[in-house]
């Protein structure tokens, strides 16, 4: 792929043509920043409109089908913004996704107000820790089967799948000994506390993040679920973190429990351990170290 643009097959120019309803030319894909997992092009059409594409291998035409119910879910919060899903599926060999495409600021122009957007979608509430589909965390499997059990919620359908798809991969050892110990105990971090069942993106890193010309929080890439609120704002610390006044402004809103500086690790602990699983053994040693920090908790 170049500057000259991406070169589209007859299949996939015919889909993309159906779902933004315009022309498009053969050279109207252009690659842009972002996206570890799928190509990120910007396409143009022959009306002079812009739109978002996602291309990967075909057999991963499922993730896209989630992150589109992802957006839609998160629309529903009117405090923020999210691209308007345009259309998916499979042309050819290749999996796409068609989002409009938006003008994006970065965060800090406006970070208090994107705080207080967040707090507003962590008010959006559902009877089960869950979602009603599975989906996908990064391009890995992410189960949602219900639950009224928080603690049972995050040590089966998040930590245990993880740590089961890195012994299959050869970290077995420690970590796997030490992580079924946290699974088996992790309800103890919570005997204080309950979170009540909160709509998350569930994936809310800074690449996942901007705010719009108006100042409108904008989120995109979701993982979305029904979870405990304090596991976006964990995750928003773990890679570099957001401006102080996103912060400052969230708390204000909704202030965070005591406790959340343990729950934080926990929390991390899901996103670390599918970085091993996907990008290898250079997070073996931090995942090994957050599940100790966690057991010595317990202990206490």
């Amino acid at each position: 792929m170049s500057s000259a643009g991406y070169l589209l097959t007859p299949e996939l120019h015919d889909a993309l043509a159906a779902r933004i309803g315009a022309g498009v030319a053969r050279n109207s894909l252009r690659p842009i920043a972002g996206g570890s997992i799928s190509r990120a092009l910007r396409l143009a059409g022959t009306d002079g409109r812009q739109w978002f594409v996602k291309l990967n291998e075909g057999g991963l035409a499922e993730t896209f089908a989630a992150e589109a119910d992802g957006l839609q879910a998160l629309a529903a919060c009117p405090a923020l913004r999210v691209p308007a899903v345009c259309g998916y599926g499979v042309a050819g060999a290749q999996a796409y996704l068609v989002l409009a495409y938006l003008d994006l600021r970065p965060l800090r122009e406006h970070a208090a107000t994107a705080g207080t957007a967040l707090a507003e979608l962590h008010r959006m509430s559902a009877p089960n820790f869950g979602w009603r589909r599975d989906n996908f965390i990064g391009s890995s499997p992410q189960a949602n089967t219900a639950s009224t059990d928080w603690p049972h919620f995050f040590a089966r359908r998040r930590l245990q799948p993880q740590l089961e798809r890195a012994a299959r991969q050869g970290y077995a050892g420690r970590l796997l000994a030490d992580g079924e110990r946290l699974v088996d105990a992790l309800a103890v971090l919570f005997a204080d506390e309950q979170p009540r069942p909160s709509l998350l993106h569930g994936d809310l890193w800074s690449g996942n993040v901007a705010s719009d010309a108006a100042g409108r929080l904008v989120l995109f890439d979701p993982a979305v679920y029904f979870g405990d609120r304090e596991a976006d704002l964990a995750m928003s610390e773990l890679f570099g973190g957001f401006p102080a006044a996103f912060y400052a402004a969230y708390r204000a809103a909704w202030p965070l429990a005591a406790g959340y500086a343990v729950r934080k690790t926990l929390y991390n602990l899901y996103h670390v351990l599918n970085h091993l699983n996907l990008f290898g053994r250079g997070y073996l040693a931090q995942a090994e170290a957050m599940i100790g920090q966690l057991l010595a908790e317990i202990k206490r």
